[in-house]
């Protein structure tokens, strides 16, 4: 990784047209410590990060390790797609287009994602001709993604929401014990809003209304209470902090009006975890019980996933958590919700690995499974699942059972309540992947699809365990 970041600084220290003698200079070190960054050969500390961005005159992002891994592994997918079987593309050649021309890499992925959406479209065109229906055909264009994009280039780290939220709670007294009544209290002193509690038959499938015309928030009774101060703080968001939501949906990459109504929504759901965990009283919590998600819960009246991701959004400088990855997956495989600050890739348009902890935990439904979790670059994660149930409703509702994943890299692990008792240096590792369609690994058992970066070799003469599998 420090060589993939050696490579960005170089590149773009050229890309500037300076010398390492300039550059050194301008940000106060000797050129041979520049020369040894370069080369991947010194670790790049933050403040350091920050002066060359500064001196280099471009968003400290583009030098994020994040950032640029998590465009290696689409452009990793992308070209791994059957349509650029003949290119002869190597896995060297897609890292040093990533790394040494991030703008291309982006504009190779933004066109792989449209001749996905264009395949989509013509999909659901086919169908629609099949079964008779033909009204409202509307191109795909994937809003979900660009909010994920959106998220994920700001590091899931909001400031201005954060301080909102914070003041918000210091002005108000917020307490656990007494949250419905002081989010009650905001609600209505502050911004004019009645609550009301509606029975379960007025609204089904409806949790939360707001009618801004009476100004009034219906609840559903079958909201548990951390549910409720929840959607409580989110509508306090969306009434509050109207003007930082706009600003936010401006942003070039949200390119569809549905894009800028989800980011939003998912912005106020940022602003609800932030104002229910306020970030200085959390991450002194989190500190302290060393990231005991259940002890969190308990403490601030969230529930696991909520607390799982709060977890990911403490990128405040100088007062950082550890850097986590969080991804939410159905029993089929579906991941809804995915956000990597660990530098763990996920695939965009399918399933994820079966032998990773977040696709197993459905064996043990309720329970914390522990993994070393190693993907095909080398890097080993240490993560935790759990499945979570969501049912609204009495005795006839439905129930929806999700999993949800937690991890960070395995040099974080002795930060985590988890991690106790766990031989990290001897432990089983086990080896995973983005999914199979982009995975290196062809011994598998577990390999459902053949891997697109390999030739299928077929023998009608040998049955291996996995039908997709080599060697």
């Amino acid at each position: 990784m420090d060589q993939e970041l050696g490579t960005r600084v170089r590149s773009l220290r050229r890309r500037a047209g300076m010398s390492q003698l300039r550059l050194a200079a301008l940000v106060g070190i000797s050129p041979s410590y520049l020369n040894l960054i370069e080369h991947g050969k010194r670790k790049l500390p933050a403040e350091l990060m920050f002066k060359l961005a500064d001196a280099l005159k471009v968003d400290p992002r583009e030098l994020a390790t994040d950032e640029a891994t998590s465009l290696r592994d689409e452009l990793s997918e992308a070209l791994a797609d059957p349509v650029f079987d003949d290119a002869g593309l190597k896995a060297q050649d897609v890292r040093e287009v990533a790394a040494q021309h991030p703008a291309i890499a982006r504009a190779i992925a933004l066109l792989y994602r449209r001749y996905r959406s264009a395949e989509e479209t013509l999909e659901k065109m086919g169908s629609m001709v099949i079964d008779g229906a033909g009204a409202g055909l509307d191109a795909t264009r994937l809003p979900s993604e660009e909010v994920n994009d959106f998220i994920q280039r700001n590091m899931n780290h909001f400031p201005e929401i954060e301080e909102a939220a914070e003041d918000i709670w210091r002005r108000h007294r917020l307490r656990g014990e007494l949250l419905y009544e002081g989010l009650e209290r905001v609600l209505e002193r502050d911004l004019g809003v009645t609550v009301r509690i509606q029975p379960a038959t007025e609204g089904a499938g409806v949790v939360r209304r707001y009618d801004p015309q009476r100004r009034v928030l219906s609840l559903s009774e079958t909201l548990a209470p951390r549910s409720r101060h929840f959607q409580m703080a989110h509508q306090v968001g969306l009434l509050q902090l109207d003007a930082v939501f706009d600003q936010a949906a401006t942003d070039p990459q949200l390119t569809t009006d549905e894009s800028r109504r989800l980011v939003r929504m998912v912005l106020a759901n940022y602003f609800a975890g932030a104002l229910l965990m306020p970030y200085e009283a959390f991450f002194e919590a989190a500190e302290q019980e060393r990231y005991d998600v259940e002890l969190l819960g308990h403490r601030f009246r969230a529930s696991f996933e909520q607390v799982c991701h709060r977890l990911t959004c403490l990128r405040r400088p100088g007062r950082e958590g550890v850097p986590f990855h969080f991804v939410k997956t159905d029993t089929a495989g579906n991941v809804s919700k995915r956000f990597s600050a660990s530098g763990i890739g996920f695939a965009r348009f399918s399933g994820g690995c079966p032998r990773w902890n977040v696709c197993t935990t459905f064996q043990w439904p309720g329970r914390i499974r522990t993994q070393l979790s190693q993907m095909p670059d080398g890097h080993v994660y240490f993560c935790i699942a759990r499945t979570v149930e969501k049912r609204h409703g009495g005795y006839k509702a439905p129930e929806t059972l999700y999993a949800v994943g937690l991890g960070c890299k395995v040099e974080f692990a002795p930060r985590l309540v988890y991690a106790d008792g766990v031989d990290l240096e001897r432990a089983e590792v086990v080896p995973i992947g983005t999914n199979c369609r982009v995975c290196d690994r062809l011994d598998c058992e577990q390999r459902a699809f053949p891997s697109l970066r390999h030739a299928l070799e077929l023998d009608e003469n040998v049955r291996r365990i996995a039908f997709y599998g080599m060697g």
